[in-house]
C-alpha cells in the first residue's frame, strides 16, 4: 500500500512558513510599537510620561478614575492632553489647511501626470522621450540639493500659500506618477482608443471617458502614496509656506516646543495621534488597491 502521508518536502516548507510567519509578526509589532507608545502616552500627564513611557499601569488608571469621579476633571490624565493640544495648535484651522493642501496637490498630480503620461506614451517623438527621461531623473535627485533654490524661487513667485505649494508638490510628485501611469498605459491595447475615435470621440474625450476610467487602480495607488507623503511632510511646507499665516499639522506639532526646550509632551502626543489617525483610516480603506496598482503600472517599463 502506498504511503499517503505528507511528503517530507511539504512538511519542511510548512514548518518554514510557520517560522517565517512568526518572524514577520514580530517585525510588524516592532514597526507598530512607536504608534502604540504615542497612543498610550497621549492619555498620560507629563510626570507619568517620563516615569514610565512604555505602559499605562493600573495605578495610573485608578488614580485618573478617582480624580475624574471626585470632580477634578482638569487633572484627569485622559482627555486633557487632547484639549490642550487642540487649543495650543489651533488644530481645527491647521487641519483644514493640511486637508486643502493635500487634496489640491493630489488632484493636480493625478490630473496633470495622467494626461502627460498618456501623451508621452501615444505620441512618439524625441521630445516625449527626453521629457520622460527627465521625469525619471527627477525621482533620483535628492531634495536637499534643490531645497534652498526652491524656497528662493517660491518666494519670488509668491507661492508661499496653500495654492502655491500645491504647484510645488506637483513638480516633486510628477516623477513617480508619470512613471507609474506610463507603465500602465503601455500595457493597454490601443484598439480601445481607436474604437472610441471611430465613434466620434476627440482625443480629450477619449482620454477622460475611456482611458482614465481604465487607469483606476493606478490612480488610486498614486493617490494613496502621494497623500501619505504630502500629509506627513514637514520640510517642504516649512521652506515654502508663510508659517505665520499657514501651518500644516507637522509644523503645528513643532510649535508645541516652546522656548528653553520646554515641551508639552502630553499635548504633543495627543496632537500626533489626531494627525496620524486620518491617514491611517484612509490607508486601511484603500490599501487593497496598492499592490494591484503597482503591479499594473510595472507591466511594461
Amino acid at each position: 500500500m502506498k504511503d499517503l502521508s505528507t511528503p517530507k518536502a511539504v512538511k519542511r516548507y510548512s514548518a518554514f512558513d510557520n517560522v517565517l510567519t512568526v518572524i514577520l509578526a514580530i517585525v510588524s509589532l516592532l514597526w507598530i510599537s512607536p504608534i502604540l507608545i504615542v497612543f498610550m502616552n497621549s492619555f498620560k500627564r507629563k510626570a507619568y510620561i517620563f516615569r514610565n513611557p512604555f505602559s499605562i499601569s493600573a495605578y495610573e488608571l485608578s488614580e485618573g478614575f478617582d480624580k475624574w469621579m471626585s470632580g477634578v476633571k482638569k487633572s484627569w490624565f485622559g482627555l486633557q492632553n487632547y484639549i490642550n493640544g487642540i487649543n495650543k495648535t489651533d488644530l481645527i484651522k491647521v487641519f483644514g489647511t493640511s486637508l486643502f493642501i493635500t487634496i489640491f496637490s493630489v488632484f493636480l498630480i493625478i490630473l496633470c501626470c495622467s494626461m502627460t503620461a498618456y501623451y508621452i506614451t501615444r505620441v512618439k517623438t524625441r521630445f516625449t522621450k527626453i521629457f520622460y527621461l527627465l521625469c525619471l531623473f527627477s525621482m533620483i535627485v535628492p531634495f536637499q540639493m534643490v531645497m534652498f533654490t526652491l524656497s528662493k524661487f517660491a518666494n519670488m513667485l509668491n507661492l508661499s500659500n496653500p495654492v502655491g505649494i500645491g504647484i510645488v508638490y506637483l513638480g516633486f510628485g510628477a516623477g513617480l506618477a508619470v512613471f507609474m501611469y506610463t507603465g500602465f498605459i503601455k500595457s493597454m491595447p490601443i484598439d480601445i482608443e481607436e474604437a472610441a475615435m471611430i465613434d466620434g470621440c476627440t482625443p480629450i474625450q477619449t482620454f477622460f471617458e475611456v482611458v482614465f476610467p481604465i487607469m483606476k487602480p493606478t490612480t488610486i495607488t498614486i493617490g494613496i502614496l502621494e497623500t501619505m507623503w504630502i500629509w506627513n511632510d514637514y520640510l517642504l511646507p516649512s521652506l515654502v509656506l508663510n508659517i505665520n499665516k499657514y501651518r500644516t499639522i507637522p509644523i503645528a506639532v513643532q510649535f508645541l516646543k516652546q522656548s528653553h526646550g520646554i515641551i508639552d509632551w502630553g499635548a504633543m502626543m495627543a496632537v500626533l495621534v489626531l494627525a496620524i489617525l486620518p491617514i491611517i483610516i484612509f490607508y486601511l480603506v484603500a490599501q487593497k488597491y496598492i499592490i494591484e496598482g503597482v503591479m499594473a503600472g510595472a507591466v511594461k517599463g
